[in-house]
């Protein structure tokens, strides 16, 4: 009799580790999509940000090439 409720105990033992393995996987695997989320919306983010960086740098060098930047709010280019 203590063999079959000692063998019953580690069955039920058995099934509950196993249970708790594939929650414990699957939760992270559904943390590791969501961070690999996280991290394609940052590297968007920062993209958007350098590609805004660039093209105010784009315009102030043509401001310059030009001679068409603001000194003091006015327009260089008023003198002429």
């Amino acid at each position: 009799m203590k063999k079959l409720i000692l063998s019953v105990f580690v069955a039920a033992f058995a099934f509950t580790f196993q249970s708790c393995r594939e929650s414990t996987g699957e939760k992270t695997e559904e943390a590791i999509e969501a961070i690999g989320e996280d991290i394609e919306d940052n590297v968007e983010h920062a993209g958007e940000k350098i590609e805004e960086g660039a093209d105010k740098v784009k315009e102030e060098v043509d401001e310059e090439i030009h001679e068409t930047d603001d000194v003091n709010g006015e327009e260089a280019n008023d003198d002429l």
